[in-house]
């Protein structure tokens, strides 16, 4: 259920009326070019869609945005990944801020010292990360959060991390608590969203 204040819009494609954190926002260029607003904040005419690569791509299969504005469009053909390619920036942007807040922690081995202190937030790994140690820091994290409350993450290349922190070769980082972590943490999750098939909050884990 939406929290009481969060306003509600309507998904183009399913006519559903959603919190705006469960939706992703397009935007009317002049050019009369569907863009991704992932932080809804470009002025003109806009439409709604589930948070979901899967909802994008059948919306623009649909033609739901030239409905929903009631006017002709130009739709890009990899809309989709455009959107995700934007949601992955966000987020490595909000990752950058938290490091330098001091609220993400870099290397195997600091790592695994906050995550037996139980001070991470979440765990960040990167996609091409070796098996063999994704795996020591995976088992390292349920021994120390059965429940599974702290969010695990894989879907950016160490390059990405390296070139958003500043940093040479992250494979394992971990969010620790504040604001900026806080922040970071919330576009993980809309990233995660977006990524998965039926548009659930959850990391990799």
């Amino acid at each position: 259920m939406p929290k009481k204040a969060e306003r509600l819009r309507e998904c183009c494609l399913t006519r559903q009326s959603k919190p705006v954190s469960e939706l992703i926002r397009f935007a009317l260029g002049p050019d009369g070019v569907i863009v991704p607003d992932v932080d809804a904040k470009a002025p003109g005419r806009g439409v709604w869609v589930s948070l979901s690569q899967k909802a994008v791509e059948e919306a623009a299969r649909k033609n739901a945005f030239a409905r929903a504005l009631k006017t002709k469009v130009l739709v890009p053909p990899e809309l989709a990944l455009i959107a995700r390619r934007r949601l992955e920036e966000r987020l490595l942007g909000a990752l950058g801020l938290a490091r330098k807040a001091g609220q993400l922690i870099t290397g195997a081995t600091k790592v695994e010292a906050a995550v037996s202190a139980h001070e991470v937030t979440a765990l960040i790994t990167a996609s091409d990360a070796a098996e063999k140690g994704r795996d020591k820091m995976l088992a390292l994290l349920r021994s120390h959060d059965p429940q599974g409350s702290v969010a695990h993450f894989e879907f950016v290349s160490s390059d990405q991390l390296d070139l958003a922190l500043g940093l040479e070769n992250v494979i394992h980082a971990a969010l620790v608590a504040g604001a900026a972590a806080d922040a970071a943490l919330a576009r993980a999750k809309r990233l995660a969203r977006y990524r998965d098939a039926n548009g659930k909050e959850d990391g990799t884990l």
